[in-house]
């Protein structure tokens, strides 16, 4: 399961090493666009799609999103122009969400006790599967050109939707057999329900919010920054190797977070963020960027694990849409992250992205101390 979710979620980052070739090769301001676009599928992936865990046969509905996912690949290979690319891209975003089916349904599978150590593995996929994405992307890219690496995803997705196929049971949602179970406009609407009901998850998903939007800023602007440098494709999806080292945090806070609970290791999390910013910013050399791509995704992997064991403790019942809640706040606010830094990289360079990274994490860091607070009666 971790490494069919690696898989599904590389998807949505393949774009970002190769986006100087893209560029070259479809000039206009629309082709920059292609990143942000394509997490704002994501984000509406979560919020249309992966509430349906709550309400079909689970296994099913993985292998038909992986099965749907190869022609969105497809269609972002043969794409002519920059805003075919763009639709296609925002289609690849939403169905690449079944990354977020697999991750409740794990939770699902795991005994209670297990639970943190469970999630915390699968997303250890996950952020493999982000970071990984970029080396081979990169690679691909500057050996066999841009598309060439959305051809090579369509086998990858379909042999994903084979293997899950083959291994997952088969897994009802409560009251599907015989449609006692919310309808998908019910689905929908208990969404608001359930964030209005939690603070908890509020919180939860604004602070990771804050932390993820840092983390696709210095990603989304990485391989413009390198190029500066004279660096290329290759070079900047090399940093997904050397960023893959913060992925050995994802076991570690899960098992955290079931022996001594999550909110120690969320702190850590924020405070990693902001040490890896400050570096970004005094050392935007090469070797400076690697150790702070280490740091940040040490931050960022860290936190998310915490509070992912906060958000699914919740509502076992509303998993999916609670899930759906927390990770579509959070990839709306990467997009945000995305968008805010390729504004502050045309006005300011590399010193207006760092500035940025830097207050997201301040800000993510007052919000967890808020979080941390008693609510007032």
């Amino acid at each position: 399961m971790a490494a069919t979710t690696g898989l599904a979620v590389a998807n949505i980052y393949y774009n970002q090493p190769m986006l100087g070739l893209i560029e070259t090769s479809m000039p206009g301001a629309l082709t920059a666009l292609v990143p942000t676009v394509t997490q704002l599928g994501y984000a509406l992936g979560l919020f249309l799609l992966v509430p349906l865990g709550d309400r079909v046969e689970r296994r099913g509905l993985i292998v038909l999103q992986f099965l749907l996912l190869s022609v969105a690949l497809v269609l972002a290979a043969v794409a002519p122009t920059p805003a075919l690319l763009l639709g296609a891209s925002l289609v690849l975003g939403a169905l690449a969400t079944v990354a977020q089916q697999i991750v409740p349904f794990a939770a699902h599978l795991a005994p209670a006790e297990r639970s943190g150590a469970v999630i915390g593995k699968v997303m250890a996929g996950l952020l493999c599967g982000i970071l990984l994405s970029r080396t081979l992307a990169g690679f691909v890219a500057e050996h066999a050109g841009w598309r060439a690496m959305f051809w090579l995803g369509v086998p990858l997705a379909l042999i994903a939707a084979a293997i899950l196929r083959a291994m997952l049971p088969t897994s009802r949602a409560k009251g599907d057999h015989h449609g006692e179970g919310p309808r998908y406009a019910q689905l929908l609407a208990s969404l608001w329900h359930l964030w209005r009901r939690h603070r908890a998850l509020r919180l939860a998903t604004l602070t990771q919010g804050l932390l993820f939007a840092a983390f696709s800023a210095f990603w989304s602007i990485l391989a413009l920054r390198l190029a500066q440098v004279g660096q290329g494709a290759g070079v900047a999806g090399l940093f997904g190797v050397i960023g893959a080292v913060g992925i050995l945090a994802a076991p570690m806070a899960g098992h955290v977070a079931d022996r001594r609970g999550p909110h120690a290791t969320i702190v850590v999390g924020v405070a990693l963020m902001v040490v890896a910013w400050i570096i970004a910013m005094t050392f935007s050399g090469v070797v400076g960027l690697a150790l702070a791509c280490v740091v940040l995704d040490l931050a960022v992997q860290s936190a998310l694990i915490s509070h992912q064991h906060i958000v699914y403790a919740l509502d076992q019942g509303a998993r999916a849409r609670l899930n759906t809640l927390f990770m579509g706040g959070m990839f709306l606010l990467g997009a945000a992250g995305s968008a805010l830094a390729a504004l502050a990289w045309h006005g300011a360079a590399w010193t207006g992205v760092s500035v940025l990274g830097l207050a997201l994490g301040v800000g993510a860091g007052l919000v967890n101390w808020l979080a941390r607070r008693p609510q007032e009666a």
